[in-house]
Formats: structure tokens, sequence, C-alpha cells
């Protein structure tokens, strides 16, 4: 990838809407594959009471609309400010209880999570139905959009061409399922999560540009002394999260 590739993915322009100001890519194809579109407002005429608490709007009990969900609230059901950066929002913005609530959830994977996915992590790699496992670095890309492979070679998946991912994981009771998978098929479901399971290891599946038929990848943390191991697992579970925020954006 050029420089001049990569700082043009990268490019932001802050943009004003009537929720708030937004620093938005500057292209919008390079858009995070997280993140969510501003979603229309309910027409004030359309709205005469709250649609939480049934208040009646008059001169006194104003409306106002969570920059969340989109629908209209008194300022008693909308009073909250949180910080809604799927969205792109520069300063914290007015949100319904409930949506707050999600906000504030949505946080801890941007805090954390992220910062995890974006740093890397080794892993042993393997292509396709390739006996062959090669030691590479997988890290998200700062513009959110590619899964990086750094080894001997050098490979991108475009995130928002992954189908399917499923997390493989030990310490599961007998009986329960060892694997939690998330798909862009529509109507299909995660898979439970088990409590105190510890990742080792994640399979995708993506359509390549160009290629036939979907591409399969596996990631599996090795084993050693040295802390990689452990930054490995912390990254599988990252990875668990913002898949589980790649497929709710896209039932958007």
């Amino acid at each position: 990838m050029s420089s001049e590739v990569a700082a043009r993915r990268d490019a932001k322009k802050l943009v004003r809407s009537p929720s708030g100001l937004r620093m938005v890519p500057e292209h919008r194809a390079f858009g995070s594959p997280f993140g969510l579109e501003e979603p229309q407002w309910v027409p004030d005429k359309e709205c005469p009471r709250c649609m939480q608490c049934d208040t009646k709007f008059d001169f006194l009990t104003r409306k106002h609309h969570c920059r969340r969900c989109g629908k209209c609230f008194c300022d008693k059901c909308c009073s909250q400010k949180v910080a809604l950066r799927r969205m792109c929002f520069v300063d914290p913005v007015r949100q319904c209880a409930e949506c707050a609530l999600v906000s504030h959830r949505e946080a801890e994977f941007y805090d954390k999570q992220l910062k995890l996915l974006l740093s890397g992590a080794t892993f042993l790699v393997t292509f396709g139905n390739s006996e062959k496992s090669d030691t590479m670095v997988c890290r998200l890309s700062s513009n959110q959009r590619y899964l990086l492979l750094d080894g001997d070679g050098r490979h991108e998946v475009e995130v928002t061409r992954i189908a399917a991912v499923q997390m493989l994981a030990e310490g599961f009771p007998p009986g329960e399922t060892d694997t939690h998978t998330y798909s862009s098929v529509p109507g299909s479901q995660p898979a439970s999560e088990g409590g105190n399971a510890r990742a080792t290891g994640m399979t995708l599946q993506y359509t390549a540009p160009g290629a036939e038929g979907v591409t399969q990848l596996k990631l599996t943390a090795g084993e050693d002394a040295n802390g990689s191991r452990r930054q490995a697992t912390a990254w599988l579970a990252a990875m668990h999260k913002a898949a589980k925020l790649l497929y709710e954006s896209r039932d958007q």
C-alpha cells in the first residue's frame, strides 16, 4: 500500500449535521465498517407525545430527538449526553436512556478492545486447507477497514468482505459448544457465550477481490512463555467484540 493511498484512506473532514459536529472520512468508501449511519428523525408533527412516557408536548414540555435512534422524547426521558463514536460525533450527544446504555457499553470497545486490535498480536496463520502454518502479526489498520497480516509475506483482508467469524475457545463445560460464530447470512445468530471460556483461535471466511468462492483463514494463538500468547488471546477476545459490532452495523 503506497503512502499516498494510505493517506487518502485516513483523510477526514469536519461536518455539521442536525445532531452535532462529526469527524467523518473524506471519502465515504473509507468509513469504518463498525460505524452507524445517523438515523432519520421522527418528524415533529408525528410525535405529539413522548415516545417513552407518553407525556404530551406543549410550550413548557419540549421535545428532543435521540441522536442514536431518532425517536422523540421529553427532556426527562432523553437527558443524557453520551459519546457516540460509531457515528463519529466529536462531542457527547443527547440520547434516550436505552440508547445511552448501549453507547456506554460500546465505549469499552473503543477505549480498550480497539486499541488491542490496532496494536496487533502474533499468531500461527493457516490459509485455506493448507497444512502449513506461518507465524505472522495480525492487526487492524488505522482506519479499521483491513486486517493486516505480516510475516514472510504480507496479506490484507478487507473487513467488509468477511462473511463469517468463528471464535475457537477452551474452558467450556462438557456438552456445551466450543465455538462462537458470527455470520452475515440473514437471520443467523451467534452461538451462546461461555462464561469462563478462553479464546484460542479464530477462523475467518471472506471473499477476496477477483477470487471465486469464499477463502478461509485461521489464526491460532501459539504456545510460548514470553507473553505473546496472552496478547494473542486478548486480541482474539477483542475481535470477538468487533465481530458483534460488525454484524450489528450490517443489520441497521
